[in-house]
């Protein structure tokens, strides 16, 4: 048999789409390869594919990838598949193989971090798979060139490991501009062309330039947006400008992923209320409303997933979720038993909180809260996460510990946050400070575990505490995980990172707040006895807030005086 021209493949952690769950997905990344056949479910990692050994799905962008080759090249010539059939397709004849890398050493926000729990210098789970990929024996025999491009190639270059793996050509930027002719450059093997291949912003690609993927892609992703612009200095995406597919690209991507069996489709976007925007970052709700009416239109699609949101526009105009919601919670496939929809189903999309500092968030990431201003965040959080509960949002936040310049002071007021937030519903994952490339806070130094402070462990672990308790319930003092901690501990953490761990460990465990108060920041021996059913925010917040029958109720129009300073409208428009 003939072997193609040409073969795409990505690891399996990040192809998966077992059980519809991106959590699962994230979280299976950050596991120590190292302990993976014990954490985690085999199953997931046992992506399928089609008769001919062609993949089923795989990330989006490797699916983009392999659409601009099939302008110029024939079917027979390119093949997508997993690592496990990397042997049935690269042979004598392959010329390149393209590896998708959304975290190939295991260095984002949560993965290395997660990974260094368990002891030190070890692999996770993605790096693992990453280099089983580049050094499958298949690979090494008939060397063909290894092509790296994703979100998270720049980890390659900045560790220097090209030569270690032997990576030809590392792609860095939006391709779909200049795709055609760099590509045969790489396949010509042209002398000229750098091996590091950083595409600038004025080649971003506008959506007219961008096709719909001819096969279909991890958890049915349908791109709706590029870009922010709201000027986070940590993401680089908020440093580019927004823009949003027409809905006919948008109906024809889901239907690409629908005829091929996908019976979900997530909106893919870095901010789901950018989506044919209005002036001044103002969400435009019927065309959110067309959309997703339209999206569940399509024959095949059963179950929708939200994207990444902002909480700001939620504050100035809680009626968005209002009248998305029944757009959204009956067709979601996560569900909860405090919801109150019919279904049980709850809406969860992402949201960055990132930090509780009026300090740090003016520094860093101060469009964010547009029009509010910097020192009114917390009250923007608890406002909007109370509108989002309401309606049978439970979004899943971030939070990032350890952000450049963080002092102990700054760490209290993200632990106030978070006990404002003791009665929210959703999820809480804390990560630590890594420096993305590609932003303005690229060359800072990531925060490491080893560094952090008694006050940064209570946070992480307290985030935890509420996750355990949201999903499971109230803590079983007598499970094996409550009762493992201890040896966790005493064997490892203590080794690892100190004392400092021990009580933020045991309130992960459930141990009695009683027993910890004194050690900690946080007292939770106060606050009343949790009841159930859905639970209002009972702290007081900013003025124009008013507490309605226990809950806070936004007055909209006492809140029409606050505009963005000039710097503000700077640093949300990413000037």
């Amino acid at each position: 048999m003939v072997s193609p021209l040409i073969v795409l493949t990505a690891s399996a952690t990040e192809a998966s789409e077992w059980r519809h769950s991106i959590w699962q997905q994230m979280m299976s990344a950050t596991i120590p390869a190292k302990y993976a056949k014990t954490f985690i479910n085999q199953d997931s990692l046992a992506n399928e594919s089609w008769a001919d050994g062609r993949a089923k799905y795989v990330p989006n962008g490797l699916r983009m990838v392999e659409t601009l080759l099939l302008r110029e090249y024939d079917e027979r010539d390119v093949v997508t598949c997993y690592v496990e059939n990397l042997e049935r397709f690269v042979g004598a004849e392959t010329r390149v193989l393209a590896v998708h890398a959304h975290n190939p050493l295991g260095i984002s926000y949560a993965t290395d971090v997660y990974s260094k729990l368990g002891g030190e210098n070890l692999t996770p789970l993605n790096a693992a798979e990453f280099i089983k990929i580049v050094t499958h024996p298949v690979v090494r025999k008939y060397r063909p060139k290894i092509v790296v491009g994703g979100p998270g190639a720049w980890q390659l270059e900045k560790a220097g490991r090209l030569d270690e793996f032997k990576i030809d050509y590392l792609i860095d930027g939006e391709i779909e501009r200049v795709f055609g002719e760099l590509f045969r450059r790489i396949i010509e093997g042209d002398p000229s062309l750098p091996r590091l291949v950083k595409l600038p912003k004025d080649t971003q690609p506008t959506v007219e330039e961008i096709p719909v993927v001819r096969h279909r892609s991890t958890f049915g992703v349908v791109e709706i947006t590029r870009g922010c612009g709201r000027g986070c200095q940590f993401c680089s995406p908020a440093t580019k400008v927004g823009r949003s597919f027409p809905l006919s690209h948008i109906l024809s991507s889901a239907e690409v992923n629908a005829r091929e069996g996908a019976t979900e489709i997530m909106v893919a976007s870095e901010d789901m209320f950018l989506y044919e925007q209005l002036p001044n970052f103002t969400p435009n709700v019927p065309a959110l409303e067309t959309l997703f009416r339209s999206i569940k239109a399509v024959p095949g699609i059963e179950t929708l997933q939200t994207s990444h949101i902002t909480m700001a526009p939620v504050v100035k105009d809680p009626t968005i979720i209002e009248r998305l919601a029944p757009l959204t919670v009956p067709y979601s496939h996560v569900h909860h038993k405090d919801s109150t929809d019919p279904t049980k189903g709850v809406a969860d999309p992402i949201i960055g909180l990132e930090t509780g500092s009026p300090r740090l968030f003016n520094q860093f990431m101060k469009g964010k809260a547009y029009p509010y201003k910097a020192h009114q965040w917390r009250d923007v959080v608890l406002k909007g996460m109370e509108v989002l509960n309401r309606h049978n949002w439970y979004p899943f936040c971030t939070f990032i510990i350890g952000l450049p310049g963080e002092t102990d002071e700054d760490t209290k007021q993200s632990l106030d946050l978070l006990y404002d937030l003791r009665d929210m519903k959703g999820t809480i994952v804390p990560t630590w400070f890594v420096p993305l490339e590609d932003t303005r806070m690229a060359g800072k130094a990531s925060a490491k575990l080893v560094e952090m402070t008694d006050l940064q462990w209570e946070f992480f672990f307290t985030c935890w505490r509420y996750n355990r308790e949201f999903w499971r319930g109230r803590i079983n003092p007598m499970s094996k995980f409550t009762l493992g901690v201890p040896f966790y501990y005493y064997l490892l953490g203590r080794r690892l990172f100190g004392n400092g761990i021990k009580y933020p460990l045991y309130r992960l465990a459930g141990l009695p707040d009683r027993f910890t108060r004194r050690r900690l920041y946080l007292d939770f021996t106060a606050r009343p006895r949790r009841p159930e059913g859905l639970r209002p925010f009972d702290r007081e917040i900013v003025p124009g807030f008013e507490t309605i029958k226990g809950l806070n109720m936004i007055d909209a129009s006492a809140l029409q005086h606050i505009q963005p300073t000039a710097a503000t409208q700077a640093q949300a428009s990413g000037d």
